[in-house]
């Protein structure tokens, strides 16, 4: 029953990510709204979905420090796995949007959590600022993309003539119908998928300690995986860039932020979440600005830089509870050659894309 229950999970969970992807590019033609938009918004807020549950049951159980972990364990594998698997998959164009935009704000969050979180907790005035944030940027995105959408309506109407209003609303609402239903199969997919692999790893023999830091912390980001992944393959690759940047914006300001207005103490912020996942969630986002920003691609190698680093992160928690004598050496390694090669590599690729820009500009002087 374990088996067919992961199989029918993914089965759903697959065909939720495409109604999913479908209902939502349809949806940004109906009413004006772009892709990337969308998929910053509608598509990110819902696969986000079951961090939003997990994290408001946590606080209201009298388990608020569950919600910081399941936040900061999402974002981390949003970027890492969710990125990087859909740019292995095929490469990802970024749009200018996200790095002068998105990215940075991502950047700017995650700093401001980690310095929120150096007196000991996530308050209620933290979380009420966050919540303030998402609603003031998510009115920003819709109205700043309606207005470039409307110029370019605007133009096309001049050139072909005016597009029947009635048309526009009803396919509006049958995507809309698409999206919902959509998101509904994504979260009841990614549920079973998710019991399903905790029985059979179960029965396999497999730790608890490693069944939670693996299967169940990946379980709640199913969607956006799914999503992302569909996206791609669709060649729906704002959204599914969007997705994931999105994601990790809703969980910082409406996750985090509404878990520290619902919780009487906040959000506790635990030694090791300061001083290790906290600084990783920063360095991840900070690593995406000079990976987008060289000609606007995620490639196929820096997708599988993204996905080595998904599995160098899982696999530092495993051996940091489970055999910690292993954890120095492990670290050594990574802090000692790993990072630094990555950090050379990156540079030398913003150092050509610098170059192979300046003739252009030098060309229009």
């Amino acid at each position: 029953m374990a088996i067919l229950m992961l199989v029918v999970g993914l089965i759903v969970l697959t065909g939720g990510a495409e109604l999913l992807v479908r209902g939502a590019s349809k949806l940004a033609v109906s009413f004006g709204v772009s892709p990337l938009v969308v998929g910053l918004t509608v598509v990110s807020f819902g696969t986000s979905a079951p961090e939003l549950v997990v994290c408001l049951q946590s606080a209201l159980s009298g388990q608020p420090d569950v919600a910081l972990g399941n936040i900061v364990g999402s974002n981390i594998f949003n970027i890492l796995l969710i990125l990087g698997l859909s740019a292995i998959i095929v490469p990802l164009h970024v749009s200018q949007q996200l790095v002068r935009v998105e990215v940075p704000l991502m950047i700017g969050l995650s700093a401001l959590v980690w310095l929120m979180a150096f007196n000991g907790s996530i308050s209620r005035l933290d979380g009420l600022i966050l919540s303030t944030g998402l609603v003031a940027y998510t009115l920003w995105a819709i109205i700043k993309s309606r207005r470039e959408q409307g110029a370019i309506q605007a133009e096309y109407e001049a050139e072909f003539g005016q597009v029947e209003r009635s048309s526009t609303l009803k396919s509006g609402l049958i995507n809309g119908v698409m999206l919902l239903a959509g998101l509904i199969l994504l979260v009841v997919g990614a549920r079973w998928f998710v019991e399903a692999a905790v029985t059979i790893s179960r029965s396999l023999g497999v730790s608890e300690l490693i069944i939670g830091l693996t299967i169940v912390a990946a379980g709640t980001s199913l969607p956006e995986a799914a999503t992302s992944v569909m996206a791609a393959i669709r060649g729906e690759r704002d959204i599914a860039v969007g997705n994931a940047i999105g994601s990790n914006l809703f969980n910082i300001m409406a996750v985090l932020g509404i878990s520290s207005l619902v919780s009487p103490i906040g959000v506790p912020v635990p030694e090791a979440a300061l001083h290790l996942d906290l600084p990783v969630m920063v360095a991840v986002a900070v690593a995406c600005l000079p990976i987008f920003f060289t000609g606007h691609l995620i490639s196929r190698w820096e997708g599988i830089l993204f996905f080595s680093y998904y599995l160098i992160y899982t696999a530092s928690m495993v051996i940091s509870a489970a055999v910690p004598e292993l954890e120095r050496t492990f670290e050594y390694v990574i802090f000692g050659i790993v990072v630094p090669l990555t950090l050379i590599t990156i540079a030398v690729g913003v150092i050509r894309s610098i170059k192979a820009k300046q003739p252009e500009g030098e060309a229009s002087n």
